[in-house]
């Protein structure tokens, strides 16, 4: 059995995911529309072929996996359950999860900073797998806040992608999750020590969103958020959010080295640019996606594709913004700090679009409050 899977790990891997899909829908058809039978055989074909070329991401499903089965089955259909036993209450509930991945990603950038002035490989690979394994804790802490928004009642149960508290996970999860793929296609663990400061400053946000506001009690959704359109709607958005923010922390770098600074420990500026560009054409693609699903979830709950309401103008700004940068750069070829400093700017008008609206500005898409 070791031989067959280490010669045909893809295959196994699919086919893990085809029984995992085959179960939830023979179990749980009942209680599932087209769409989210659609998005569950989706999700199935997607994963299969992230691990099909994605080493890494194979072991990281099967942590998961063992993490958010081991946490229902000790949870034994009851939420009280956490408080007594010990594995719950301190590992693999929701919220210990989430409070284990905001430990160790602060702890994976100091070694990432001392990987950056240090020689050899063994900081790099320890920093490396502080993140993974803080991913994997953050993933299963959203997938266990979904089983336990279902033991609190089936009315209230939902996907955990509809509040700040809930967002702010996902953002650091599809932001590490990004740079780990391209640090281990392009062996880039330097860059961590400054990818890693933007998922730490959203984790401090967390953190303080936790503490102060108690933010992490599982509210019932708002009637305008009970809808299959979220599940796919939301993390797309993110992806890009993820994607944009990558990109500015990796052109901080780039202006950091073009002013002569960190030269010998860094990658050189041609890595960094197309590294950059990388990023941005990927959140730019999931930006859109994004962009079109919000317009057609618009139509189908208040009866227009487009109203100008606030999120969806500066979401317009942003996309705008891109379109741009990436016109600039493909079209007109433009190299250099011009488009680093652009993609760093632009992450402040991501994160207006992200955040700032939806506290500062009234309208349809004002769930999010401090």
């Amino acid at each position: 059995m070791r031989n067959l899977i280490q010669k045909n790990p893809n295959i196994i891997f699919s086919l893990l995911l085809i029984i995992l899909g085959s179960y939830a829908l023979f179990n749980f058809h009942n209680h599932m529309d087209i769409y989210e039978v659609g998005i569950l055989c989706g999700s199935v074909i997607g994963f299969s072929w992230l691990g099909s070329f994605w080493s890494n991401f194979k072991k990281f499903f099967i942590a998961i996996l063992l993490l958010t089965a081991t946490s229902i089955f000790l949870y034994q259909g009851s939420l009280q359950t956490a408080e007594q036993n010990f594995f719950l209450k301190y590992f693999i509930s929701s919220q210990s999860s989430v409070m284990w991945m905001s430990a160790l990603f602060p702890l994976a950038l100091i070694i990432y900073w001392i990987h950056i002035f240090s020689q050899g490989v063994f900081y790099g690979q320890l920093a490396s797998r502080l993140s993974w394994i803080a991913t994997a804790m953050g993933m299963a802490g959203l997938l266990i806040r979904w089983y336990e928004s279902y033991l609190i009642s089936p009315e209230i149960g939902y996907i955990p992608v509809s509040n700040l508290y809930e967002v702010f996970i996902l953002f650091c999860l599809i932001t590490a999750m990004i740079y780990l793929y391209y640090e281990e296609k392009m062996n880039i663990k330097k860059l961590g020590g400054f990818v890693l400061i933007i998922i730490n400053v959203a984790v401090a946000f967390l953190l303080w969103y936790h503490f102060a506001k108690d933010a992490s009690e599982i509210q019932p959704l708002v009637p305008a958020l009970q809808s299959y359109w979220m599940k796919i709607h939301v993390p797309a958005n993110f992806i890009g959010y993820g994607a944009f923010a990558m990109a500015a922390m990796v052109s901080v770098a780039y202006l950091l080295v073009d002013n002569g600074k960190f030269v010998k420990a860094l990658p050189d500026k041609s890595l960094l640019d197309d590294l950059t560009y990388k990023s941005i054409s990927v959140g730019f693609i999931f930006f859109t996606i994004a962009t079109i699903l919000g317009a057609v979830w618009a139509a189908e709950a208040w009866g227009g594709y487009w109203s100008w309401d606030p999120k969806e103008t500066w979401a317009l700004i942003v996309w705008l913004n891109y379109a741009a940068w990436l016109h600039l750069r493909l079209i007109k070829g433009l190299r250099g700090s011009v488009l680093a400093w652009w993609s760093v700017v632009g992450l402040i008008i991501t994160t207006f679009c992200f955040i700032g609206v939806n506290l500062f500005l009234s309208g349809l898409h004002s769930y999010g409050a401090l």
